[in-house]
């Protein structure tokens, strides 16, 4: 699949000591977290998990830990790529050398901001600056690198619009956007065992597979530059998986979930295959556009919208808010009236107006659906769900793609 030059260029060997260094992060990480979670407690930094009747301390912001051991295997990574032109005549590649320090620079802030957030609990507009901030090192490489901002637009609009479309400073911003996303997408799709770890997990082995796909490409490199990050990633984060399933011995927090988003955004950004990054998170998407009328409050959003647990049947069913329907602006009376008549939505409502409605996130709209369920079977089905979207993913981006783009 890869061929070494004489300069060593287009070699495998890279992908191979960072494989093996990914698998030996492995190990360390599963060493560690048994280790230290007793210093997490200590530091209050911990939780109680309240699907469980327990009531024990579980140590919070877990995420920390991985994302540490992932970004120190990248720092001991970063000069094998660059070996061969360290000892030969061949020119230094600076701008690969700039995109990786970047790189790592935005995900090391995205990690300090994340695990700030675990401690301080910075408020919902926080939250959105954060990645903001801290793609900013990111944007300003792939400027001075790259600055293309031009898109190939689809057949069927090509009379109107032209082959291409230059969108100048609005893809800067959609690429800023994009690490918002990522970085808040998998953060409100969470609060059951393994959910978030295991949809990122989804997530980097769909990127890690387009990688491998895309390595006998023209953009070889940009896909080799993502294998780099793609690969210590989810070996840290099966060590993590290995302790946040069911029943769930540590939470991972906000730092893992902002650590997970800035990484697809870098990859992303970097390899250019941002269109395609969005695809791997169907699932995300419709979480957030099912969750967009408590996000923006315009209906009430309580500070917790886990599912519910019932103690007498050992199963989760759907959380609920109640509101009185005077209380709710035009917009929200618009939107939860597309919702019923859709039938999305659980909601009832008597005679004074008080509704009383399930929160909007897809995992219980799940449990509408189904009926009540056990945490661990929840967790496996909506996996289930995110392995499938990666399928459709791949159809979207390959079968059909060619349809609309080929010349």
């Amino acid at each position: 699949m890869l061929s070494a030059n004489d300069d060593g260029r287009r070699s495998v060997s890279p992908i191979l000591i960072n494989l093996a260094m990914s698998i030996a992060a492995y190990f360390l990480t599963v060493r560690l977290i048994p280790g230290i979670k007793d210093m997490f407690i200590k530091a209050n930094l911990y939780g109680v998990d309240m699907n469980k009747t327990s009531g024990e301390k579980v140590p919070e912001a877990l995420g920390v830990v991985t994302g540490c051991v992932f970004l120190v295997t990248l720092f001991l990574f970063i000069p094998i790529p660059f070996t061969n032109y360290l000892f030969s005549d061949t020119n230094f590649p600076h701008n690969e050398f700039m995109e990786f320090l970047a790189a790592l620079l935005s995900i090391c802030c995205m990690l300090l901001l994340g695990f700030a957030d675990d401690v301080l609990d910075l408020r919902w507009r926080h939250k959105l600056l954060l990645p903001t901030i801290a793609s900013l090192p990111l944007l300003m490489v792939y400027y001075i690198n790259f600055n293309s901002t031009l898109i190939i637009v689809p057949k069927p609009l090509r009379p109107w619009f032209g082959f291409s479309v230059d969108l100048w400073m609005f893809y800067y911003l959609y690429m800023g956007m994009l690490a918002v996303f990522c970085t808040n997408a998998i953060n409100i799709l969470a609060g059951i065992n393994g959910l978030e770890v295991g949809q990122s997990l989804v997530i980097s082995a769909s990127i890690l597979l387009f990688n491998v796909i895309e390595l006998s490409g023209d953009l070889w490199k940009a896909h080799q530059f993502s294998l780099y990050f793609m690969l210590p990633y989810i070996a840290t984060s099966l060590a993590l998986f290995k302790f946040n399933w069911y029943p769930a011995q540590v939470f991972v927090g906000d730092t893992f979930c902002y650590l997970s988003g800035m990484t697809f955004a870098v990859v992303g950004i970097i390899g250019h295959f941002s269109e395609t990054i969005l695809l791997f998170f169907i699932p995300q998407i419709i979480n957030f556009l099912y969750s967009v009328p408590q996000l923006f409050h315009f209906i009430p959003c309580p500070r917790h919208r886990l599912p519910k647990y019932n103690k007498e049947t050992d199963k989760l069913d759907i959380s609920t808010t109640v509101f009185n329907k005077k209380d709710i602006g035009i917009i929200g009376k618009l939107i939860t009236w597309v919702f019923r008549k859709l039938r999305i939505v659980k909601w009832q409502e008597d005679k004074e107006g008080t509704v009383t409605c399930n929160n909007l996130t897809l995992i219980n709209f799940m449990l509408i659906k189904t009926g009540p369920m056990k945490e661990s079977t929840l967790t496996s089905t909506l996996l289930l769900i995110q392995v499938a979207s990666s399928v459709l993913a791949f159809i979207i981006r390959y079968p059909l793609v060619a349809i609309f783009y080929e010349t």
